[in-house]
């Protein structure tokens, strides 16, 4: 009984795998077809990105994305990183409170969020445009970062920083060799999700951009319901990058900590 149900799990891990990368492979493995068919490979060819490199409207939407997000994700881990780190130093109920409003905005659909800030440039008459996407993503950006970094924050002893200023750090010194080396992972992790939300957003990107500003999510939708074999090219970079990124934010910690361990391993030895 107990192999039968071992062998139904790994089936069924199987199975969720294959669901969810799957299509992804398939979108790569057509990005190379020689023809514009999305269902009969005729050959491979690398013409589909060399169409997608020379596209002026592919570019600048790679532009704006890139542009937008890399701000949004710069901007928002500082802002969310000093909001987190104030928030645990506040009394209980403030900090408390500004959580629960801090959660807002991600409970929020992105459709209602979206038309609030287009009424609120309106209201204001700001001209919508780059600008505007970028303040509206740095603010839905802001509250993931809190979120990634104050679990971090909890499991400080809350008198490290007043240990460290005993010892002669000054109070920013505390902050940038204390505080901020202890609680790094977390803030990594809310500057990926950070950048991710940012990236791959759609909603709030089409209410709050102007006319000639256009995100990859906005021209792929602009082009889906025609065959584009660009667009599957252009995903598949994509997934390219998010993979190159992957690798490198868990193989270079982890190239690092080995080394660290051997070069700790070699000073015991020596002592």
């Amino acid at each position: 009984m107990e192999h039968k149900t071992k062998r139904f799990e790994r089936i069924y891990f199987a199975l969720v795998i294959a669901f969810f990368y799957l299509p992804i492979l398939y979108v790569v493995f057509f990005s190379f077809n020689r023809s514009k068919s999305l269902t009969n490979f005729t050959g491979f060819s690398l013409k589909w990105y060399a169409k997608m490199f020379s596209n002026r409207s592919i570019m600048e939407s790679i532009g704006y994305t890139v542009a937008c997000a890399l701000i949004a994700t710069v901007v928002s881990t500082i802002v969310g990183t000093i909001t987190a780190i104030a928030l645990s130093k506040s009394k209980k109920v403030m900090r408390e409170a500004v959580l629960q409003i801090n959660s807002l905005p991600m409970l929020n659909p992105d459709i209602v969020t979206a038309i609030g800030f287009m009424l609120f440039f309106t209201s204001l008459k700001i001209e919508t445009g780059f600008t505007t996407m970028v303040l509206a993503h740095i603010a839905f950006c802001i509250p993931y970062v809190i979120l990634s970094i104050m679990p971090k924050l909890r499991r400080l002893d809350p008198n490290m920083a007043e240990a460290a200023m005993d010892l002669g750090c000054t109070p920013m010194q505390a902050l940038s060799r204390v505080i901020i080396p202890q609680i790094k992972e977390g803030i990594v992790s809310g500057a990926l999700v950070a950048f991710t939300m940012s990236f791959d957003d759609f909603v709030i990107s089409l209410f709050t951009s102007g006319p000639g500003v256009s995100n990859i999510s906005m021209y792929v939708y602009s082009n889906v319901k025609r065959v584009n074999p660009t667009i599957n090219a252009l995903s598949a970079l994509i997934v390219y990058v998010i993979t190159a990124v992957l690798i490198i934010v868990n193989v270079v910690p982890a190239v690092k900590d080995r080394k660290r361990r051997k070069e700790n391993a070699a000073h015991a030895e020596i002592a």
